[in-house]
């Protein structure tokens, strides 16, 4: 059951002053902020009401207001309105995300390191989940007279690449038929399903290029493994340590977590379209007084990985979202386009 229209408005004005200020405010700095026009004991008398129900608390005896946990999700999911992030802060974002190159683990690492520097805070990204992901194209590139390198491009942007050496000279013309045979036995794929049963079958069906061929697919079964794992990107963890929301313990163990990377991709890769997580909710303990700001990103029209902001509770969520969701968006645009 939702507030009362008066209620949300005194709540709302709580939070985006407390964020903006980290100082509590009472009735009568409420009623400068606000348009309603009642009383300031009305406003007390909301605001106690409001502490009652476990929305707001109150530092000190004589203090004013700030929100809790309950507070902050309830004006997230009920009364936040979104930012429109300037034109220009877009173009340099997706300029500066484009830059990292060719690779989505460059372009992820560069998104993170981008978040970390616009919130002040720390920020995370994970490659595409390999569950569904299938073999996209395979290529040759040569590196000598017996040796070259197979380029793994998989479905959801991964390109994974490993060198193979032959002792007879591998020239252009056998490359091109290392390419046909390859892509016809390896295109549409699903990775998980590339185990050493499918190479020997593959290899049997290829005719006179079976004796030549079996340093080749060791080459790509190695690049598909890397494939299949998932990677994180941090960047920005020291800049909790300065952050004048957080005690010293609580950014050391927020600081604990984003060195699991195993847990960091969990959370994330388990988040919806995007959402916002407020300390416990994560189920992560060393993050009960931090949030964490996910968006996952898309691929060919499918959720891929995903990208977030780990800060603490007290941040300017309507911006940071809006931060996050349009960097997202500049990861599927540039990892795509590798496709």
């Amino acid at each position: 059951m939702g507030l009362a229209l008066r209620k949300e408005k005194i709540l709302s004005a709580v939070v985006e002053s407390y964020i903006r200020s980290g100082e509590p405010i009472g009735s009568k700095a409420l009623l400068e902020e606000t348009d309603l026009n009642v009383s300031s004991a009305t406003v007390r008398n909301d605001l106690k009401a409001l502490d009652d129900e476990g929305y707001l608390r109150q530092p000190h005896t004589s203090a004013g207001r700030v929100p809790t946990k309950q507070g902050y999700r309830y004006y997230i999911d009920n009364l936040m309105q979104p930012v429109i992030l300037p034109e220009r802060l877009r173009e340099s974002m997706e300029r500066n995300i484009r830059s990292s190159g060719g690779a989505p683990e460059s372009i992820l690492a560069r998104t993170a390191s981008v978040l970390s520097r616009l919130t002040k805070a720390a920020a995370a990204a994970t490659t595409p989940s390999s569950d569904e992901a299938r073999v996209h194209r395979i290529r040759f590139v040569s590196t000598g007279r017996h040796t070259s390198m197979a380029v793994l491009v998989t479905s959801n942007g991964m390109v994974k690449s490993r060198l193979f050496r032959c002792e007879f000279v591998l020239t252009p013309q056998l490359l091109q038929m290392f390419d046909k045979a390859v892509n016809e036995a390896f295109a549409g794929v699903k990775l998980k399903d590339i185990t050493q049963g499918f190479l020997q079958t593959a290899a049997s069906g290829m005719g006179e290029l079976t004796l030549f061929i079996p340093d080749v697919l060791v080459a790509i079964y190695e690049a598909v493994q890397e494939a299949l794992q998932i990677n994180v990107t941090v960047a920005g963890q020291t800049n909790l340590l300065f952050s004048d929301s957080y005690d010293f313990d609580s950014a050391r163990n927020t600081i604990r977590f984003l060195s699991d990377t195993k847990s960091i991709s969990g959370l994330l890769n388990n988040s919806r379209t995007h959402m916002i997580y407020l300390g416990e909710e994560s189920r992560i303990p060393e993050l009960r007084h931090s949030a964490v700001v996910t968006a996952r990103y898309e691929i060919g029209g499918e959720n891929a990985g995903a990208v977030a902001v780990i800060a603490p509770l007290r941040i300017d969520y309507r911006t940071i979202m809006s931060e996050v969701i349009f960097a997202a968006g500049c990861v599927s645009r540039a990892i795509g386009d590798l496709l």
